[in-house]
């Protein structure tokens, strides 16, 4: 099966997050901005809150009920709108473990050594690691497979596995002489896919960094935005007028590509705009665009969060879309591997 043989699969993109804590600008920029253009684009959108990865490390039962909410929060005042998208939490879909299964059957060992994210997350201590963790990538697999996905949003540092998952199908496809699951494609575009920490322009910006002045949360008031920006780590050098000359500069990079990212711009037209300047007039320049983008956010986050049961029943009303869409995926995915049926899937 090749790439062209997607053409005969309908149009769908699958894309999620882990609600294992509180989004962040880098979340927004590198994910839900993405996920809310997509909408526009005539493709069926299935966005997932994916907690059954979330509990590859350990979470308190409450907290991850809490995160699970505020990320869907995010999502719906992100522009996430759940009547034109798919919206819900991973494990409302039973399939997704199911399917996981039968594509844990499938990929091979060699394959899953050669994950690095694994070997990030599990550190020197591996053996201590759960084996969802180990398995992650597959339960991926399955997330977007489960639902014939052609596209995947996904930042630089899960094209691995979405390329995993092209693996995964196509050998599930040759071991059955079928052509049951497309090659998902990984989508990697805009200026700020990968926001880095304002503290460190070599590490990503990441929710689980001990130090919160290195993110700008979706739930940041407008004083907090303001005062990270300011804060933030640069150096002493003007802005460039070319990109090159900021190879070597990842803090004032990271910077630009923020704000040409939260202004819709080349990072290129940025540096235009601002060549010569320093981060003097800099700063409170991108601090006046976050706080614009993103206080309607944060406000319309905190209205949602007030009434818990209304993110409840949108999730719940999202799952039984998915599964409406997973549930004859999968159980054609039995047949397929010779699985006896007497009742429905």
């Amino acid at each position: 099966m090749t790439d062209a043989a997607n053409a005969s699969f309908k149009p769908r993109i699958f894309s999620g997050i882990q609600p294992s804590g509180g989004l962040t600008l880098g979340n927004y920029l590198g994910a839900l901005k993405r996920f809310v253009e997509k909408q526009d684009e005539g493709i069926e959108t299935v966005y997932c809150l994916v907690d059954l990865h979330a509990i590859t490390v350990w979470q308190d039962p409450e907290r991850l009920r809490a995160q699970t909410r505020e990320a869907a929060a995010g999502f719906i005042a992100a522009g996430i709108d759940p009547a034109r998208s798919i919206l819900f939490n991973q494990s409302q879909v039973s399939a997704h473990a199911e399917l996981g299964w039968v594509l844990n059957c499938v990929a091979r060992l060699g394959w899953m050594n050669r994950m690095t994210q694994f070997k990030d997350k599990a550190g020197k201590n591996a053996e201590a690691a759960s084996l969802g963790l180990y398995a992650y990538p597959s339960l991926m697999a399955a997330d977007i497979l489960l639902y014939h996905a052609t596209m995947v949003p996904v930042g630089e540092d899960q094209k691995q596995h979405v390329e995993l998952t092209r693996d995964i199908a196509a050998k599930f496809n040759h071991d059955y002489r079928t052509d049951f699951f497309p090659l998902p494609e990984p989508v990697i575009e805009g200026a700020a896919t990968r926001v880095m920490s304002l503290r460190d322009g070599t590490k990503k910006m990441s929710k689980s960094d001990p130090s919160d002045a290195s993110r700008i949360n979706l739930t940041d008031d407008a004083d907090m935005i303001a005062q990270k920006i300011r804060k933030a780590r640069t150096d002493a050098e003007p802005l460039p007028e070319t990109l090159a000359e900021l190879k070597d500069r990842p803090e004032a990079k990271n910077l630009v590509n923020i704000y040409a990212a939260l202004a819709g711009e080349a990072p290129e037209t940025v540096l235009e705009r601002f060549a010569g300047h320093g981060f003097g007039a800099f700063k409170p320049a991108l601090a006046e665009l976050a706080v614009a983008v993103l206080g309607p956010i944060t406000t319309e986050m905190k209205r949602l969060m007030a009434d818990p049961a209304e993110i409840d029943r949108v999730l719940g009303q999202g799952a039984e879309r998915a599964d409406a869409i997973a549930r004859p995926i999968l159980a054609r995915t039995l047949d397929i591997v010779g699985m006896i049926r007497s009742r429905p899937v």
